[in-house]
């Protein structure tokens, strides 16, 4: 396979490494894919690294992370409590406008957690639908991951939950509130 080539090829290539990289929990390789400060030029002795090139995580379900040692805390902590985890990306959409990119995905996850007492492998599988957009910049380096974006898309039940209502968390897609 060769070398990418046009800078849509080299963000398709930095989006799958990040993606990889949580696949095989391989932290050292995901914190060279996020942005830093010298990425920038910015010598973070004489500049608040918060002034520039701030990196930002989103996590389904988690409030907004800001800096780099907290968004790589957070990765940390997935990837020391994730057994197995593999994302099959789908709808990926790359767009390059200067020295920014934009990556948008739906990402199919399937992840086990720790092995039951029973001595079994692994825990039970489980699959998740979410939308990301990753936004990267370019480095001298190549491309990093500036920001990730990751949000669970909602699924209509059939089912009631346990209050009696329709559809998840209580709302019911097919309702329109405004009537």
């Amino acid at each position: 396979m060769s070398a990418p080539h046009t800078d849509v090829e080299q963000v398709e290539a930095a989006n799958t490494a990040f993606y990889e990289a949580m696949e095989r929990g391989d932290f050292e390789e995901l914190s060279s894919l996020w942005l830093m400060p010298t990425d920038l030029g910015v010598d973070e002795e004489y500049h608040d690294p918060a002034d520039t090139g701030v990196v930002s995580c989103v996590h389904p379900g988690w409030p907004v992370l800001t800096g780099r040692a907290e968004v790589l805390r957070s990765y940390a902590l997935i990837m020391a409590n994730t057994d197995y985890i593999q994302f099959f990306l789908t709808d990926v959409h790359v767009s390059v406008t200067g020295d920014t990119a934009l990556v948008t995905c739906t990402e199919n996850i399937l992840s086990g957690g720790p092995a039951p007492q029973d001595g079994a492998e692994l825990g039970p599988l489980l699959g998740q639908l979410v939308v990301a957009t990753n936004v990267f910049r370019r480095t001298p380096t190549g491309w990093k991951l500036w920001s990730h974006h990751a949000s669970p898309v909602l699924t209509e039940t059939d089912e009631e939950d346990e209050n009696g209502q329709d559809g998840v968390n209580g709302v019911n897609p097919d309702d329109d509130p405004l009537l």
